[in-house]
């Protein structure tokens, strides 16, 4: 046999012949197929697992979640950010890769002694600042160099970012991602060895009709112990399982976003049925009668449906209803066809 056996195939082997599993006559046929031994390159040691990288998956899917329903809403466009794929490069071939210029945020990894690198392409840094400003950013910018302006503009944005991702990786690590500085360069950037291997997460940010890249890098070193935990099923049962600080939090922002929402409101002061003939000899001074006394309560349509009871008045000399009552179903007038369709 010309290929070479590692020591845990050779003696994978020995124990199969022994117990009978594996004849020698099966070998000499070559009745197993060489695609089954897959190859190892010892100058690219893989330093996490399949399983590990599918937590990271899972934990910076939650990542792109959360910071892109943030970009949402403060971009005011659609917003769709995913994952393309978790790799394990020599840090040398991460800044090779990575383009010039470029925005290179540089985060301090709390409670380790490392760095990692949160990098977006100019592009991407270019458009959320034009929407920022108002502008409609439908256009793919040119790539440059970030003014000092701009920096101040996106520094919040990229804070926040850290903040989500810090988020995201509590399910898994208490991390905080502290962010320090901005490098347009990537030779200045070192934040591992050029042959140290680093965790590269690539993510694709679609906004409106254009994509942009973003990648996240994190040296191994830094995440040794945090590696040693990860596993798919921690992950599973700790994102399925919400603590109730996070239920806290979650209820307190849906709460803050409700409250800042606006909803029509609509005084109804009474309703009259006329015939076509009728409205065609209205008349200046005629009256037409409604269906309501004039003691009796108004009704409050909010949002095109009917909740409150009410009574007409002033209030600094404007109009004004004051809240008398909550409307019960059987409370509501019997031709309001259209709120009874809609229940």
């Amino acid at each position: 046999m010309s290929d070479l056996l590692s020591q845990n195939e050779i003696d994978s082997l020995l124990s199969d012949m022994s117990s009978g599993t594996v004849s020698v006559d099966d070998i000499l046929s070559d009745k197993f197929s060489k695609n089954e031994v897959s190859n190892y390159d010892f100058r690219r040691p893989n330093r996490i697992s399949k399983n590990q990288v599918r937590t990271l998956q899972n934990v910076h899917e939650s990542f792109a979640e959360s910071f892109g329903y943030f970009l949402v809403s403060k971009l005011q466009t659609l917003v769709n950010i995913s994952i393309t794929s978790v790799d394990q490069l020599f840090y040398s071939e991460f800044i090779l890769s990575v383009s010039n210029p470029s925005c290179l945020y540089v985060f301090d990894i709390e409670g380790t002694d490392g760095n990692g690198i949160f990098e977006i392409s100019p592009q991407l840094a270019f458009t959320i600042i034009e929407r920022l400003l108002g502008g409609n950013a439908d256009l793919m910018p040119k790539a440059r160099t970030i003014t000092t302006i701009e920096q101040a503009v996106i520094k919040p944005v990229i804070e926040h970012a850290l903040a989500d991702l810090g988020k995201a990786w509590r399910s898994i690590a208490e991390l905080n991602f502290k962010y320090e500085r901005l490098e347009m360069e990537a030779d200045f950037v070192q934040v591992a060895p050029s042959s140290e291997i680093v965790i590269v997460v690539s993510l694709d940010v679609n906004i409106g009709s254009n994509t942009y890249l973003m990648n996240l890098c994190f040296p191994t070193f830094a995440l040794e112990e945090v590696l040693a935990r990860l596993n798919r099923q921690q992950v599973t049962t700790q994102t399925s399982k919400q603590s109730p600080n996070r239920i806290k939090e979650n209820m307190d922002l849906l709460q803050q976003q409700i409250s800042t929402t606006t909803l029509p409101i609509i005084a109804e002061l009474g309703k009259a049925a006329i015939s076509v003939k009728e409205l065609l000899e209205l008349q200046l001074g005629d009256i037409i009668k409604m269906k309501k006394n004039i003691n009796d309560e108004i009704e409050l349509i909010i949002a095109g449906k009917r909740k409150l009871g009410a009574r007409p008045g002033s209030s600094e000399g404007k109009k004004a209803v004051r809240i008398t009552s909550v409307l019960q179903e059987d409370e509501l007038i019997d031709d309001d066809i259209t709120y009874k369709e809609e229940q």
